[in-house]
């Protein structure tokens, strides 16, 4: 699988600041200092303001000032080559017309011209990354000119394992990266970037937790340490 994502121009669509990390930010380290990919990431949502009652900017406005300051910060660390950052409200994506997140994919796409998207599973437990999910399945129809031959779905520790276990929608990864300790560190070092969303173990977020999820992945492969991955298409 590697074979197929050298030397590609990857779009990693996400939700929220610090979900371009959780689920694969140890593989695209990988890919982009080993295998010559060029990455670019965008980030749909602003990651605040569902923490008040109702959504208020302006009573955030230093926080999300700070947030973006810690994007940039964990962009280093993975080596993204850019990151766009936009301001869907923070986990009422469903509040949107789903068409305007569409919108702003595809004109990623018509300016990046990526080959391979990488997005949430499609079942998680976060209103936003279903959503997501949703918006890039539907900027991605397989039409005659569609340049996006590849779209893969990761976990997101927090999001992706609390689904209720009598849902239909779990994720059951069909694709597995080995990923070296140089790789995790690089994730975790992203991670501690994050002021408002890094957090103690055992919290799935936690130093600890990523690099445990990434042993039990690995485990589930043989290797020391691996990401897990849902292959949606691949058109060769």
């Amino acid at each position: 699988m590697l074979e197929l994502l050298k030397n590609k121009r990857i779009l990693v669509v996400v939700a929220h600041p610090d979900d371009e990390l959780l689920g694969l930010g140890a593989t695209m380290h990988k890919l982009i200092h080993e295998h010559n990919a060029i990455v670019r990431t965008i980030i749909l949502g602003e990651g605040i303001t569902s923490r008040s009652d109702k959504r208020d900017p302006e009573l955030w406005k230093e926080q999300l000032e700070e947030h973006k300051k810690n994007i940039e910060s964990a962009r280093l660390a993975i080596g993204y080559e850019s990151v766009g950052v936009y301001d869907f409200p923070d986990n009422r994506f469903d509040a949107v017309n789903l068409l305007d997140i569409i919108k702003v994919i595809e004109a990623e796409k018509t300016q990046f011209q990526p080959e391979v998207i990488f997005t949430h599973h499609g079942g998680d437990v976060n209103i936003d990354h279903q959503r997501t999910f949703e918006a890039v399945i539907t900027a991605t129809r397989p039409m005659e000119h569609e340049k996006v031959s590849t779209i893969i779905t990761f976990e997101t520790p927090s999001g992706t394992e609390w689904r209720a276990s009598t849902d239909p929608r779990h994720f059951i990864p069909n694709m597995f990266i080995e990923v070296s300790q140089k790789d995790i560190d690089a994730k975790i070092k992203g991670m501690e970037s994050y002021e408002f969303e890094k957090r103690n173990y055992p919290h799935p977020r936690s130093p600890e937790a990523l690099t445990i999820l990434a042993k039990q992945r690995g485990v589930m492969v043989g290797k020391p340490y691996a990401e897990a991955f849902n292959i949606v298409r691949i058109i060769a």
